[in-house]
Formats: structure tokens, C-alpha cells, sequence
């Protein structure tokens, strides 16, 4: 059987990569972007387990995306996401950030 921090930290990573998967290519312009933050964390706050949640979309990579229309799409390397989840106490959170290379990747921070 798994551990409760086995559980956490796995349920962590699902969170991270549901949030991925699900709002990447989402239409996004400066007006937007704030309330898509806060969309995406309500979107990830009402899965079980999680107990906290901060979403940063990067505004600069925003403008230097927008198409013609004012807007572009949702990028990982857009997002900078921090999850805490608990699981029978045992409390893990985990990063969504693009690395040095521009590569967005996602770890356990604790």
C-alpha cells in the first residue's frame, strides 16, 4: 500500500498535469489573463486533496504573443503554477515553471 505522502505527491502531479493538458491553447489577451488565473485555480481547488493553489500567467510573453486580434494562446511556458495537497496530514507541494532552457517542467518543492 502507499504511503499518504506517496498518495499526495502522485495526486499533486495529476492536479499539475490535468491543469496542463486542460488549459493549454486557451485564447488569452491582457484583459483576460487575470480572470483565467483565477479560473484555473478554482478549476484546480474544487479536486479533492487540494488545499491551496497560486497560478501566474507571464503578461510580457502574453504581448509578444498577441496575434492581430489582441490575444494568443495559452502556452506552458506561460504558467508558473504552485499546488498544495494533503492527504491524512501529510501536506506535499509541488511547481509548474519553465526552466532555463524554456522548457516548462514540473517538480516537487517539498
Amino acid at each position: 500500500m502507499p504511503t499518504s505522502r506517496e498518495v499526495a505527491i502522485f495526486e499533486a502531479g495529476i492536479k499539475l498535469g490535468a491543469l496542463y493538458h486542460q488549459f493549454v491553447g486557451t485564447p488569452v489577451s491582457l484583459e483576460s489573463v487575470e480572470l483565467l488565473e483565477r479560473v484555473i485555480e478554482r478549476s484546480v481547488l474544487s479536486q479533492p486533496f487540494v488545499k491551496k493553489v497560486h497560478v501566474s500567467i507571464n503578461k510580457d510573453m502574453i504581448k509578444k504573443s498577441e496575434n492581430r486580434f489582441g490575444y494568443c494562446e495559452l502556452e506552458g511556458k506561460m504558467l508558473y503554477v504552485e499546488v498544495s495537497v494533503e492527504v491524512e496530514g501529510e501536506t506535499v507541494r509541488a511547481l509548474l515553471e519553465t526552466d532555463e532552457t524554456g522548457y516548462p517542467l514540473m517538480r516537487l518543492e517539498e
